[in-house]
């Protein structure tokens, strides 16, 4: 079965996740978590990619990150998984895998979607129940966008920047934003959409996603664009 072709566009984010394989834990002491931080960081740097919001749970990464051009976030996640791996592999003498095949991503419009998605990835671990406020949650970008604490690997998205004149303002909107709940329709939305590497927005953001890359960005339905495919002649 042919791979799902990537809805990659620059300066447009994407929600990635990415599963330890069998869902077993791919983090196991707090050097992991430290490491696996460190080579975001630079890679991120260096493929250009603007990390707006993480959380690393004990068997899975989420990240929301925007890329200047095409192929950059696919770059970013090889280049990681690969070092990560290594490291892994060295540092607690083991062998084999540790990922559950390639990562899952999905383009997420730039509106209310987007604060969804940053609320998704901080609140994890209060829905994993491993703690009952964002607060408690070292590994995570909630410190970083809420409090202001020191993070070097968050960029703040424009949409973002936007819910206040200044920083105080904003940390403090941002923080009232997390403290709604988000509805049972809106997790669902964000899971399916993610699981299947849809769109996830208005119908508009969807058919300009489709208009641009040529394929289908969601369910296909009448009148969805073809994949472009070679001549045989």
């Amino acid at each position: 079965m042919p791979r799902q072709p990537r809805l990659d566009l620059p300066g447009i984010p994407q929600h990635v996740v990415q599963r330890g394989n069998d869902r077993q834990p791919c983090f196991f002491e707090e050097a992991d978590y430290l490491r696996y931080l460190q080579e975001l960081k630079e890679l991120a740097l260096r493929r250009h990619c603007a990390v707006h919001a993480y959380v690393l749970m004990t068997n899975h990464v989420h990240l929301l990150l925007t890329p200047a051009a095409v192929g950059q976030v696919a770059a970013l996640m090889q280049s990681l998984g690969r070092r990560y791996v290594r490291y892994i592999n060295d540092h607690h003498h083991r062998t084999g895998t540790l990922w559950e095949g390639r990562y899952k991503a999905c383009p997420v419009d730039r509106d209310s979607y987007l604060f969804h998605c940053y609320r998704y990835i901080e609140l994890n671990p209060v829905r994993a129940r491993m703690v009952d406020d964002p607060d408690g949650y070292r590994w995570s970008s909630y410190g970083a966008n809420a409090h202001g604490s020191l993070d070097p690997l968050v960029t703040p998205h424009p949409i973002f920047l936007a819910l206040g004149r200044d920083t105080p303002s904003r940390q403090t909107a941002y923080r009232e934003l997390v403290r709604q709940a988000i509805s049972d329709d809106d997790l669902a939305a964000i899971r399916l959409h993610l699981q299947r590497q849809h769109a996830l927005g208005t119908d508009r953001f969807r058919a300009a996603i489709e208009a641009q890359l040529g394929c289908c960005a969601g369910p296909a339905k009448i009148g969805c664009p073809r994949k472009r495919m070679e001549s045989a002649l």
